[in-house]
């Protein structure tokens, strides 16, 4: 083609065909775009909130966007439809024809009213009043503020469709854990736990507030991402005050099982501190006994039960008759534990006291054994060992008994017993042969 014109070489009519059913395509599928655009949710629903914060502010411009899109749109309708038109006047369109379709098609034949200035593009000079765009400009442009306006919009959409019916099911679940604290006696300023309900109550009712009126403040946007709509919502605030649901649910379910078991375990509890009563009482008989039978030893004074664990234990009845499960919870715990420590030191105080007469009974076993084990190997009529066995079984069978003389005069009959039967026993602490026989050799 040998003609040209500012735009270049003037088109032929093949040309132009092509270029014209591109554009139409073009025009159909930015049109398709525009109208889902229009009817988008998130869209709806930015036009019929109440915004605040970041979103009211990126909306603003938002919206001066989609308003300029729109005229964008409109702008190159009526080029496409003018360029159609002259197409359209002829079947072979003249050289004239041709050069205004040229113009028109490749040309910066579009005027837009400030476009770069409303559309928030950087500014290389003075504003001006007007500007030219040629049609493939004008669907770059139109292509830019679109991604731009979806963009905000899909993220807006994301998080009103993620966090607030996340929100709502968590205060629900909220308000029936709340039914449930008040109903075992876990409330604000009586239990952490009604406090921390109160805390995450208010928390939620804030939250909600704040994604409903601006929520790309909880849109973390995607990193490297230049897909409209790429990122996610940040539910930081909401996984942590879920967490802290949880944990009080765990305790209230806690509370709950007291309130299950609490009238075994308080028998539990009666009966383990009767036995530290009774055991007491029996090593405070037992010390009279060892203080009467056996002399010249230490033996250790039996204290009396503590009043305090009663004391406790009938608190800890008197917040069952009241349902105060959230009292009795802690209480019950510490005093299982403390119920059983007072059993153990029952049960050692009476070791402690009888030990003496566990040692008389230990002498008298022995000082036994070692006359029949005399009597089985045909030495029972011996008149030395027969004096040593009475003298030692006088001194362990009368009150009060000297463990010490006692002990001496078993030994004694041992070493007589062992000396006849041709072995020796070995005295504790002190080296010499063992009596290897033993009582039941």
């Amino acid at each position: 083609m040998g003609d040209t014109g500012p735009t270049g070489p003037v088109m032929d009519r093949d040309e132009v065909d092509r270029a014209l059913a591109r554009l139409g395509v073009e025009h159909e599928a930015i049109e398709t775009s525009l109208l889902a655009l229009q009817d988008h949710a998130g869209r709806r629903l930015l036009e019929g909130t109440g915004l605040t914060g970041v979103t009211a502010e990126r909306w603003s411009a938002a919206e001066a966007s989609i308003t300029l899109l729109w005229n964008c749109f409109d702008a190159y309708t009526g080029a496409l439809r003018t360029a159609r038109e002259i197409r359209s006047r002829r079947r072979w369109s003249s050289r004239e024809d041709l050069a205004e379709l040229t113009e028109l098609l490749r040309g910066e034949a579009v005027t837009m009213a400030g476009v770069a200035a409303t559309a928030g593009a950087p500014e290389c000079g003075p504003n001006r009043l007007s500007e030219r765009y040629s049609l493939a400009a004008l669907v770059d442009r139109m292509n830019q503020l679109y991604a731009t306006s979806l963009d905000m919009v899909v993220a807006a959409d994301a998080v009103w469709s993620a966090l607030p019916a996340r929100i709502d099911l968590l205060a629900a679940e909220l308000q029936r854990t709340r039914r449930l604290a008040h109903s075992v006696g876990v409330r604000p300023g009586e239990h952490p736990a009604g406090d921390d309900l109160e805390r995450i109550t208010r928390t939620l009712t804030g939250l909600r507030e704040r994604v409903v009126s601006d929520p790309l403040a909880f849109w973390t946007p995607a990193e490297g991402s230049s897909a409209p709509g790429g990122g996610r919502p940040d539910t930081t605030v909401y996984d942590r005050e879920a967490r802290a649901l949880e944990d009080v649910r765990r305790e209230i379910d806690a509370v709950l099982a007291v309130r299950q078991d609490a009238e075994q375990r308080i028998v539990r509890l009666r009966d383990v501190l009767s036995r530290a009563d009774r055991t007491l009482a029996e090593a405070r008989t037992a010390r009279g006994e060892v203080l009467a039978k056996i002399a010249a030893t230490e033996v250790p004074v039996v204290s009396g039960p503590p009043t305090v664990l009663q004391e406790q234990l009938a608190a800890a009845a008197e917040y069952r008759r009241h349902a105060q499960w959230h009292r009795l919870s802690p209480l019950l715990e510490s005093l299982e534990e403390k119920a059983e420590d007072e059993l153990l030191r029952a049960r050692e105080s009476l070791t402690a006291v009888t030990a003496p007469l566990a040692v008389r009974a230990e002498l008298r076993g022995r000082l036994d054994a070692y006359k029949a084990k005399v009597a089985r190997l045909g030495h029972a009529e011996d008149p030395e060992l027969a004096e040593k066995y009475e003298k030692a079984r006088r001194m362990l069978w009368s009150a009060p008994c000297d463990l010490r003389v006692a002990g001496q005069a078993v030994l004694r009959y041992q070493h007589a017993a062992a000396e006849l039967l041709g072995s020796a026993p070995r005295v504790p602490g002190q080296g010499g042969p063992v009596d290897r026989t033993g009582p039941g050799a």
